[in-house]
């Protein structure tokens, strides 16, 4: 990146601005309106489509506004509580959700876009508009799963549960011969999933 703007005169160099606010993403957006060039939002950077890069374009990187918040009372999310994240920790908060998001929870939460409470989206208007059930519904709709299309999510506010015990998940391989042990314990480990879910997931 530095030499990507050396130039000749120290006082001529300007060094690239990660955006804070929604009002620094707003800038960013109009800038790019107005020049009329290529825009790309990076979040965690996990798009195998390409979609947090571009070519000479204007990329709005994300990774400054990563502020948490918790409201134990209202459990929407410090101590004790969790809600629906993803299964890999390369992936934003903000790609994982506005696609839909599934984890290790989902079984018995859901996706991520179901604890969906209301998204702060900067539009391409350059408009910082907060939408929900009863803010812009439709709009609100529209983001939970096809989000990226229709601006910029600056902030989340998601359904938290109580969650006091780990959550033990990943992919375990066993040899041929731990078959019948394994057979045996699945059952109770079903039977248990089973009361724990609501019909949002089965192993």
């Amino acid at each position: 990146m530095r030499k990507s703007i050396k130039r000749w005169a120290v006082t001529a160099e300007k060094r690239a601005s990660f955006p804070a606010t929604a009002s620094d993403v707003s800038k960013a957006i109009l800038c790019a309106t107005q020049l009329g060039v290529d825009l790309a939002v990076a979040g965690g950077f996990h798009s195998t489509s390409g979609s947090s890069s571009t070519d000479g374009g204007i990329s709005i990187n994300l990774s400054k506004m990563r502020g948490v918040t918790a409201d134990p009372e209202a459990m929407k999310i410090t101590h004790g509580l969790a809600t629906v994240g993803g299964t890999v920790n390369q992936t934003g908060v903000g790609g994982l959700t506005l696609g839909g998001g599934y984890g290790y929870l989902s079984g018995q939460y859901g996706l991520v876009i179901d604890n969906l409470l209301s998204v702060q989206m900067v539009l391409a208007s350059g408009q910082v508009k907060t939408v929900s059930e009863r803010e812009s519904p439709e709009l609100f709709w529209a983001v939970r799963g096809a989000g990226a299309a229709f601006g910029v999510a600056t902030e989340f506010v998601l359904r938290a549960y109580k969650q006091e015990n780990l959550v033990w998940g990943g992919m375990l391989a066993f040899s041929p011969d731990k078959l019948a042990a394994i057979s045996r314990m699945r059952k109770p480990c079903y039977q248990g999933f089973q009361r724990r879910s609501h019909n949002h997931g089965r192993i």
